[in-house]
């Protein structure tokens, strides 16, 4: 049914774009992965999402990612074999959706880099930023999905300096873990590091030559925009000053919006069109206009998908 869902979908209202815009990727695939019925973690994240680009009139920016490429070497760039292995044995549906997840984060690169578009937004489902080398999902995550992306576009086009901005509710651990010693990424985080996975203190601020380059802002439970957008202006930005980073990732994580079912900030659809707006900037200044969003977390679906459409309509707007 949801195939049959993405097929009119796309037959319908697709229509002739030959601007530059933002690129929203996706795939069918993504309706095939579910952990178990009512789960907050399901395909319906993806559905809601494309049907709101519908109402938005912004379904000339989707892109359906039918690829065979090979991502192992840059999944093994981040996880172990033993990870990998584990996966299929175990997970094997959620290991093929969340490897589909990486090959259109890395096509997501590959039209940046050739200018193509200057920013894209992955509409991706599970969500990666708490996948670490265990051998099974931990907060519904496989792979993950921004640090395979940040070590792609290091290894495949020689940029460096890479800025990782994670607005998720949740801690983006793994992404974290990865990074911890390296000078090369700076991850921003701003989170509840009350909630899952119980990491993220700001006292975590990197170790040897990465100290420094991780920045983790725990915000209370009922923060709101300001307190949010006041994180990124006085802590993200002087920081980004001295970094200069020449693209930016961004962890799109939307169940910080306000009625979320796993998180309790009230961030709303104008906070997130600022936020946006910010690591935008950012990536104008710094960054050729270079940003790639990928989606985390998000299980109000309604909320989801109306920030979600929020952040893309601002994405599209600086092209």
């Amino acid at each position: 049914l949801l195939n049959l869902f993405l097929f009119l979908f796309l037959k319908f209202n697709l229509k002739a774009n030959s601007k530059k815009n933002t690129k929203v990727l996706t795939n069918l695939i993504f309706f095939e992965h579910l952990i178990s019925t009512g789960h907050p973690e399901k395909p319906e994240r993806i559905k809601y999402i494309l049907n709101y680009l519908k109402k938005s009139k912004n379904s000339n920016l989707l892109e359906i990612v039918n690829t065979n490429r090979d991502v192992q070497k840059w999944i093994k760039e981040i996880h172990s074999d033993k990870h990998i292995n584990s996966l299929k044995k175990f997970h094997p549906i959620a290991e093929k959706v969340s490897r589909y997840a990486v090959k259109v984060c890395l096509t997501g690169v590959d039209k940046i880099m050739k200018k193509e578009s200057n920013n894209i937004f992955c509409a991706v489902r599970p969500p990666g930023h708490h996948a670490l080398n265990t051998g099974k999902d931990e907060g519904f995550c496989y792979y993950n999905h921004i640090a395979i992306t940040a070590k792609y576009i290091q290894n495949k086009f020689k940029l460096k300096k890479i800025l990782i901005v994670d607005w998720d509710y949740h801690h983006g651990n793994s992404t974290e873990h990865f990074f911890y010693n390296d000078p090369s990424i700076l991850f921003f985080s701003t989170h509840d590091a009350l909630a899952y996975p119980g990491t993220g203190s700001p006292k975590k601020k990197g170790a040897g030559d990465g100290y420094g380059f991780n920045i983790n802002v725990h915000l209370p439970c009922g923060t709101n925009d300001k307190k949010i957008i006041d994180s990124f202006n006085n802590i993200l930005l002087p920081k980004v000053k001295t970094f200069k980073p020449e693209l930016v990732l961004v962890s799109s994580g939307f169940d910080s919006r306000v009625d979320d079912l796993l998180g309790c900030f009230k961030i709303t659809d104008d906070g997130f069109q600022k936020l946006t707006t910010i690591v935008l900037e950012i990536a104008k200044k710094y960054s050729q206009n270079r940003l790639i969003s990928v989606l985390e977390g998000g299980y109000n679906l309604e909320g989801n998908a109306k920030a979600t459409i929020a952040h893309i309509k601002t994405l599209n707007k600086f092209n």
